[in-house]
């Protein structure tokens, strides 16, 4: 068996088309969808990410601000600036992006952006409504992992789903999510004595932990759906997740590459949310 695998390119392509029409149909009725991006600092990383959110936006036909800020900038500017734009009506979602500079309480931020305007689905209130299965926003890499096992039709109800990783960014809301699904959910993490017992009792795995080869072909039950979320760098410096990708397409039905698998999808599902949130109004 070979795996198939789960184009995050493909899909991505497919759902921000969707996105710039309902965003077409939003400016006929004279609202533009608009996203303000907070960036602190001089981090590489963060560095393109962000211009990647920002060039997502402005191809898929949504309004982005961007503003960027010097390391020194004190916690309570911050939070002023916040909460302008969270007065702002040309402004529906607002996005700051981690990691903070040490001085600034990143909590305290996530929490000071209105929930309504939250498309980054951190605050308090987004995870109450996921726990709770009310209407708010998913975080957007659980959300986009979601999006690529409904590409598949792979029906959850009744299945075994395994999640390593136990972050509030991933771990717990993806764990919530397949829940809602009706899938019988394993969060594993760093003091789990057997994860291999856990893996191959799995009929899907969301790798989320970020460390090389966590799930390995072994850990794997023949005809497993695969969701690697990892983001690393192997020997030779290329990317690559946290799963043996290798050995692992050898068993499993599906899997996601890395990269081209989940990454793209983090981004369309950050557009998504932006453009609900625009909806909702």
């Amino acid at each position: 068996m070979t795996a198939q695998r789960i184009d995050g390119n493909a899909l991505s392509q497919k759902l921000r088309a969707e996105v710039s029409s309902r965003t077409a149909a939003l400016k006929a009725k004279g609202i533009t969808p608009g996203l303000a991006v907070i960036l602190v600092g001089e981090n590489p990383a963060s560095q393109v990410y962000v211009r990647n959110k920002v060039k997502a936006c402005q191809d898929s036909g949504l309004h982005s601000l961007l503003e960027k800020y010097p390391e020194d900038l004190t916690e309570k500017a911050l939070l002023a600036r916040i909460e302008s734009l969270n007065q702002d009506p040309s402004i529906h979602g607002i996005l700051v992006q981690l990691p903070l500079p040490k001085h600034i309480d990143a909590q305290k931020v996530i929490e000071a952006i209105s929930p309504n305007k939250d498309v980054d689905g951190f605050h308090i209130a987004s995870a109450g409504a996921l726990m709770t299965g009310m209407p708010g926003f998913w975080p957007c890499t659980p959300y986009g992992c979601m999006k690529m096992l409904e590409s598949i039709a792979y029906d959850l109800k009744g299945k075994h789903a395994v999640v390593i990783g136990r972050s509030n960014i991933v771990g717990k809301p993806m764990a919530m999510m397949l829940l809602q699904k009706n899938a019988t959910v394993t969060i594993s993490h760093s003091a789990t004595t057997n994860l291999k017992a856990m893996t191959l009792q799995a009929d899907v795995i969301v790798a989320a932990v970020g460390k090389r080869n966590v799930l390995t072909a072994d850990m794997v039950k023949p005809g497993a759906v695969v969701l690697d979320v990892g983001m690393n760098r192997n020997d030779e410096g290329k990317l690559c997740g946290d799963v043996d990708f290798e050995g692992v397409e050898k068993v499993a039905s599906y899997i996601t590459p890395v990269p081209g698998g989940v990454g793209p999808m983090t981004i369309t599902m950050l557009l998504v949310n932006t453009l609900e949130a625009a909806e909702r109004i």
